[in-house]
């Protein structure tokens, strides 16, 4: 869909496409091979379903900026081409011409599978007049409340946030994240893959609806 002077596509799971004078994907999983190839990719966390080499290499072309987390390095250096990978934490802010990106933390509170102490990212990815928040599997976090003034901005803020429960937020604590974040646009991500499915993405959808904050659930491509 197009959003400001952005294209954005939903790959499925929590795999985006952003065009805009460059080529962004995030987190690729399970994706068909792809014609329009990487000039930057982004990488929340190491695990198989958010750093897939496979799939990486689906998108990647000599030059392609890679930037993870350092659990999921030594997963991706076995490219055939030559890529530049950089190493990302959070409280990071990177320049990158007319992107800009943040990384924000991303953790489980009351769950295992994602601990604060790992270091793992969100990103804040501010493309001329659009703002884009993947929050990566994250819980609802205190952290999130340094979002809510984005809106405010003047640019058009969409929120990425996964709903599928488990491993990350419900539909209704995303939706809580929501209405923490405010953002111009919510769209549902973490499901119809390896956990969550339409149901929990409409049931988000709806929420927000209800409390006056637009969301949309994207048709995977």
């Amino acid at each position: 869909m197009k959003i400001g002077s952005i294209e954005l596509r939903w790959l499925g799971h929590s795999g985006f496409f952003i065009k805009n004078s460059k080529n962004i994907y995030i987190d690729p999983y399970n994706i068909k091979d792809q014609e329009t190839k990487a000039d930057i990719v982004l990488i929340t966390h190491g695990h198989y379903d958010h750093c897939s080499l496979d799939d990486l290499k689906k998108v990647v072309k000599e030059g392609t900026r890679v930037f993870v987390t350092a659990d999921a390095q030594s997963k991706i250096t076995r490219f055939d081409i030559p890529v530049k990978i950089e190493i990302v934490e959070p409280g990071m802010e990177i320049d990158l011409g007319d992107i800009k990106l943040a990384t924000l933390p991303a953790y489980n509170i009351d769950k295992h599978f994602h601990a604060k102490e790992e270091g793992w990212v969100g990103y804040l990815i501010k493309i001329n007049d659009v703002i884009v928040y993947h929050s990566g599997d994250t819980d609802l976090i205190p952290e999130m409340q340094k979002l809510t003034g984005h809106k405010q901005s003047g640019k058009t803020f969409v929120a990425l946030l996964p709903v599928g429960g488990r491993f990350t937020m419900s539909a209704e604590e995303a939706f809580e994240a929501a209405k923490i974040i405010k953002p111009s646009l919510a769209i549902p991500m973490h499901w119809g893959s390896v956990i969550g499915s339409e149901s929990d993405a409409k049931e988000f959808v709806d929420l927000c609806k209800e409390a006056g904050i637009d969301a949309m659930i994207l048709e995977k491509e």
